[in-house]
């Protein structure tokens, strides 16, 4: 065994020439690499795995045994040889895959930085730039590069910057935003958030620039489009509320189409509404419209009561329901209230103004508390229903009189509808007896044709009763007039007084009405006899731009 210095006795050495080939070795440490050493075996394939670093040392394994060897070569008796010192390598291995981790980590950290869309810039505590990303670069229009190793007082001095967000975090010790243009005239956020080390100590700055510009532009034209998408919304509502909506209802004036339009905007907000209008205006037919408009004609039913018609010591259970055996007479297993069938639905009170005054009293508290109570019960049940009330009396005037709570009459019209009378819609009566015609001979199966006279009366006769007199009126004059063409002479006595055309158009036809009238006519019958408007014009004296607007006011063509 070739001598060696004490010292060195004390750690597992190998000696090889300088072949390679094991000479000597000696173990001064339990190892047990020690039972595979073998002299004149290469030293090399003593281990699994060998890598030579720099500064004379080794990193090798062998199955689970890892090493550090650390060699030097000498010369004894004019021998080259070369003496490895093995150390335990564990933690080296160790350190090397957690270094490899760590660069995989900087390199996925540096990709992040690199594909955001924001700019990021990274300094240490003294403002010195080490790192950015190529975001900067679309940005500012400068290089990326430019940055790097800048201290950012010296950025300010060149006007790259007009206040630093790095200076104010060093400043305060805390995350901070600025708003500001850039050397490239777009206007940018930058917010500075600062990495503090174990001792509390800033270490680092990290800023984060958007641009602006870019996301302003974007939010206009988002607006742009949000306020074209509700008014292409709010169209297509109207028009689908038109369209699939009950048949019966016939809208030509613009009274009733503004209301009509109004009803459809409020479809799905759950407030109580109060219709007004004389009797047979169609607030029933206005309340279906409303229902079939909203949401909760998906989810429950429209129930109507008409409080004029039930007797009063009968309504209030018609509307809450009773018990079983709760009063002489009632059904022994009770019976389900107006209100609770109206669940998730709403609820018609037609001629409201008829309700006891005892009785508006637990309405009032059904509409506050949204629950009710059966007659002869003892336990409330919630219940969600929307209200909709209609009358053809003056509540505000009941309320004065004390015939009617004040405290419902509020709570009743908070949005008040008022259907105008036929005769403050004319525009829509021949549409109406239009379609009543066409009922009526489809329901009894007869034909009949109403000569203009008395198309003429139907326009201009005031109508107290409104639609439903209109309605009753025709179906009289299908049933009773036996002959095809119907007549101004087969009307009922009591309309008779009314029948004379002339007497019609002076009573009811304003002067500017006559001459509009006048006007229509004059230019039907032009329109049938010449085919320009200049041709027009001639004939009756006047110009041609004057002619072209009459026909567009009456719709002519």
């Amino acid at each position: 065994m070739i001598k060696t210095e004490n010292s060195l006795m004390l750690f597992n050495t190998i000696i090889t020439s300088i072949d390679g080939s094991i000479i000597d070795f000696h173990f001064g440490q339990t190892d047990e690499l020690e039972k595979f050493v073998c002299l004149q075996k290469k030293m090399k394939d003593l281990f699994d795995f060998w890598e030579e670093k720099e500064s004379n040392m080794i990193i090798a394994s062998k199955n689970t045994l890892q090493y550090i060897l650390l060699f030097k070569d000498f010369t004894i008796e004019n021998q080259q040889r070369r003496m490895y010192i093995l150390a335990n390598g564990v933690q080296w291995f160790r350190l090397e895959e957690r270094i490899k981790e760590l660069d995989k980590s900087n390199r996925e950290l540096d990709a992040i930085i690199e594909s955001s869309f924001d700019g990021i810039y990274i300094t240490d505590k003294f403002g010195n730039t080490l790192k950015t990303n190529s975001a900067i670069e679309r940005i500012t229009g400068i290089p990326k590069h430019y940055y790097i190793g800048k201290n950012i007082n010296h950025l300010i001095k060149r006007g790259i910057l007009e206040e630093s967000v790095t200076l104010k975090v060093m400043e305060q010790k805390r995350s901070v935003s600025v708003v500001q243009q850039n050397f490239n005239q777009k206007e940018t956020l930058m917010t500075g958030n600062p990495i503090f080390n174990e001792e509390g100590e800033i270490e680092k700055i990290v800023t984060n620039i958007r641009d602006l510009s870019e996301l302003n532009q974007l939010n206009k034209e988002l607006k742009k489009v949000q306020q074209l998408n509700e008014k292409y919304k709010e169209e297509l509502d109207r028009l689908k509320s038109f369209a699939i909506q009950d048949p019966d209802i016939i809208l030509k004036s613009d009274k009733m189409i503004e209301i009509y339009q109004m009803i459809g905007r409020l479809a799905n907000f759950d407030t109580t509404i109060l219709v007004l209008g004389e009797t047979g205006v169609g607030k029933d037919v206005l309340v279906r419209f409303l229902y079939r408009s909203s949401d909760r004609f998906n989810e429950g039913q429209l129930i109507k009561v008409n409080c004029g018609a039930i007797p009063n010591e009968l309504l209030e259970s018609e509307l809450f329901g009773y018990e079983g055996g709760a009063f002489s007479g009632a059904n022994r297993t009770g019976k389900v209230g107006m209100f609770e069938l109206a669940h998730n639905g709403m609820l018609f009170l037609d001629e409201v103004g008829e309700m006891p005054m005892d009785l508006q009293v637990k309405l009032l508290r059904a509409i506050q508390e949204k629950e009710i109570m059966r007659v002869g019960g003892t336990k409330s049940k919630k219940v969600d229903v929307r209200l909709v009330a209609a009358t053809n009396r003056d509540l505000k005037e009941m309320v004065k009189n004390g015939k009617f709570r004040e405290d419902l009459y509020y709570r009743l019209n908070v949005v008040p509808i008022f259907v105008p009378p036929l005769r403050e819609r004319r525009a829509d009566i021949l549409p109406l007896v239009h379609y009543f015609l066409e009922l009526y001979k489809n329901k009894y199966s007869v034909e009949k044709v109403l000569d203009k006279k008395i198309s003429n009366f139907f326009y201009h006769f005031d109508w107290p009763g409104n639609v439903r007199e209109l309605s009753n009126l025709l179906e009289r004059l299908i049933l009773t007039v036996p002959n095809e063409y119907v007549s101004i002479n087969d009307l009922p006595d009591e309309y008779q007084q009314t029948t004379s055309d002339e007497e019609i158009v002076l009573e009811e036809m304003s002067l500017r009405e006559i001459v509009e009238q006048a006007e229509k006519t004059a230019l039907k019958k032009a329109l049938l006899r010449y085919k320009t408007t200049y041709q027009i014009a001639e004939k009756l004296q006047t110009s041609q731009a004057t002619v072209f607007r009459k026909l567009q006011k009456y719709n002519l063509s």
